[in-house]
């Protein structure tokens, strides 16, 4: 004996599960379409690392070799700009040296002028007779080595004249 409530309740059991198995029909409807797209999404992945190992690779591969071309190109200039900038610095620290030295020079003569206009009279007669003496020494070490020259040409000349005449004085008593 089969009751109303059995009958209801066994139409509600396959109802619930024709309803289950649809939805199941469609959540594996919608896990296909899922699949398919990420298969599609692969395979446009894949064609485009496909195009890149036939066409791009190459195209990048002579990219990386320009850009190193250009890398070293750039090192070369760096190190004969270093090179450059180096040597002007050295001439630019030699010219600044020697621009200190003579200003040193300069500032130490003007001190020294302006020490002796502080000094007495008597002082300065000193210093100036001084510097007198020290011009006096260099005319006469000048007019020295001028002198000692002439005589060194003197006793060549008179070397030359006595070594003639001794030559002479020779072939006269050969005659």
């Amino acid at each position: 004996v089969v009751t109303r409530d059995d009958v209801e309740e066994s139409l509600k059991a396959i109802f619930q599960f024709v309803k289950d198995k649809e939805q199941l029909l469609k959540d594996l409807r919608s896990q296909i379409e899922e699949t398919k797209q990420r298969i599609s999404e692969k395979k446009r992945e894949r064609d485009y690392w496909l195009e890149y190992k036939n066409v791009g690779s190459k195209i990048h591969a002579e990219k990386i070799s320009s850009l190193e071309k250009d890398i070293k190109e750039v090192k070369d200039e760096l190190q004969r700009t270093t090179e450059y900038y180096r040597e002007a610095f050295n001439a630019v620290k030699e010219e600044n040296e020697s621009l200190f030295d003579r200003h040193m020079k300069l500032l130490s003569e003007q001190s020294l002028k302006n020490a002796v206009g502080y000094l007495d009279k008597n002082c300065r007669r000193e210093i100036e007779e001084n510097q007198w003496l020290k011009e006096e020494v260099k005319i006469y070490r000048k007019e020295e080595s001028d002198l000692k020259a002439s005589v060194q040409l003197l006793e060549e000349e008179n070397t030359s004249l006595v070594t003639k005449l001794v030559d002479i004085k020779l072939q006269n008593l050969r005659v």
